[in-house]
């Protein structure tokens, strides 16, 4: 009996959610997006201009291919990425960049596309393991300390995984001692939750029972899906869990669209169609929740962005707006006048009422833009198009990504431009720009901020900058 109630405490403490490190001077980043998920921090005292030469950079490193962005927590970074047929998760002293335990097994993936043959997924930290989802499927937990192997899945040859267009790349969550992983495996296991403690599948969801018979919202003639057996089931974007009165939600943008589960049993509470009319096609962005709204984009033709309105009971919504993104519409001088968000991979910071997020599908698209949440009005537009892979590179972001501190948007642009913006629904604000000397193009992890230090990586570089003010 006393083994039994020590073994249950011993499991509630691997398995509870990754709480945070209070500090004077920050906040641990321990996962996809940050402390809240949502591309925010509550760290101040950063830098509201940059000096002549740039921020004070504190290391900088080469390091192995992969879009992952580093984690943080404590006086620990941890980084998933490849050298040459070998994945590895790494452990890495945030202060100085000196490295500590690595992990690592082999990997054979090659992107047909000619991207970076991965990984896409970012580490999962909490107090005393690590989680990380190989860009083959392969989910691994490790002790945090040590980084020796706890568990691991082999997700693509369980759950019967049709091969993805870009490998694997929907970053793992923690909830409720349950880690919910986007599989995508047939017919019924695009999620899948395991027991965060012991690797175990407790449920399977998500694929032929939902999704067989959807209106096909945005497609041409009145059409319903059919289930064929062979879909790919899993997209680009990380699932997140809210509370909407009083009931806890999964929100999911699978391939074919978003779904909401309930993280207890993974049953379905309702489906919506969101897949581009492209068979090249993905859907990147996380959705964005607040209150009882849920805000979805994608980049590609007719998908767009929708925003709907979560009904009392949780199993149904409410649409509030859809704007269908159709091809970039020019005005005579050639600069981009369409209003729709279409956002690629990049996921907006929502504050005050307003999305802020790079929008276009590719370089010459790109756009910064402020978008009121409610009213789908755009606030304001900036040109950031940038002809790809250009040399020498161009001063502008292209796509990018954005995180808030401190009443600013701290921008990473594709192109390794580094820039400062005011948070300001009004206009574009930009308080200071700078081109990270080490980081080239492509450059498609958010930064990551961690006790004033801030974290950017490129396809092969990580640089360490010092953003204390």
């Amino acid at each position: 009996m006393k083994f039994a109630l020590a073994r249950l405490l011993l499991c509630a403490c691997l398995v509870s959610p990754p709480r945070l490190h209070a500090a004077a001077d920050g906040e641990d980043w321990p996962q996809f997006l940050g402390p809240r998920g949502d591309n925010t921090s509550r760290e101040t005292g950063l830098l509201d201009k940059f000096p002549a030469a740039g921020p004070r950079v504190v290391w900088s490193k080469q390091i192995g291919t992969g879009y992952s962005a580093p984690s943080v927590r404590g006086p620990q970074l941890v980084l998933h990425h490849r050298l040459g047929n070998e994945e590895i998760i790494g452990s890495f002293d945030a202060a100085t960049g000196r490295a500590g335990w690595r992990h690592s097994y082999p990997c054979q993936y090659r992107d047909p596309y000619g991207y970076n043959n991965g990984p896409r997924c970012t580490p999962l930290l909490t107090e005393d393991r690590c989680y990380a989802f190989g860009v083959e499927g392969r989910l691994v937990c490790l002790d945090l300390k040590t980084g020796k192997l706890i568990w691991e899945r082999d997700t693509a040859k369980d759950f019967a995984v049709p091969e993805a267009f870009f490998g694997v790349g929907s970053t793992p969550i923690l909830e409720d001692g349950r880690l919910i992983v986007m599989v995508g495996g047939q017919p019924n296991s695009g999620i899948v939750a395991f027991d965060a403690a012991t690797g175990k599948a407790i449920w399977e969801s998500v694929g032929k029972k939902n999704w067989d018979g959807v209106p096909m919202l945005g497609w041409p003639g009145d059409r319903k899906y059919q289930w064929s057996g062979a879909e790919k089931s899993a997209s680009y974007s990380s699932p997140v869990a809210a509370t909407i009165h009083g009931q806890r939600h999964v929100f999911a943008v699978m391939r074919q669209g978003l779904v909401s589960l309930n993280p207890t049993n993974g049953a379905v509470n309702f489906s919506r169609w969101f897949q581009s009319v492209g068979s090249d096609s993905v859907n990147g962005i996380r959705p964005v929740v607040v209150g009882d709204l849920v805000f979805v984009s994608a980049a590609y033709y007719r998908a767009g962005s929708f925003l709907l309105c979560v009904k009392p009971g949780g199993k149904s919504f409410e649409e509030v707006w859809c704007q269908p993104k159709f091809y970039q519409e020019r005005d005579a001088n050639g600069a981009l006048v369409n209003p729709v968000l279409g956002i690629h991979w990049n996921t907006p910071v929502l504050h005050d009422g307003h999305l802020y997020a790079f929008d276009g599908r590719n370089e010459p698209d790109a756009l910064f833009k402020c978008v009121e949440l409610k009213t789908a009005r755009l606030k304001w537009a900036r040109d950031e198009r940038w002809p790809a892979h250009s040399s020498p590179q161009p001063k502008v972001y292209g796509r990018g990504s954005a995180v808030m501190a401190d009443g600013k948007l701290i921008v990473l642009g594709e192109g390794g431009l580094l820039g400062l913006f005011k948070v300001n629904p009004e206009k574009a604000e930009e308080l200071a720009r700078w081109q990270v000397p080490d980081l080239r193009y492509p450059c498609w992890a958010a930064p990551v901020l961690s006790r004033k230090k801030v974290y950017l990586r490129s396809e092969d570089r990580l640089v360490c900058v010092d953003f204390a003010k």
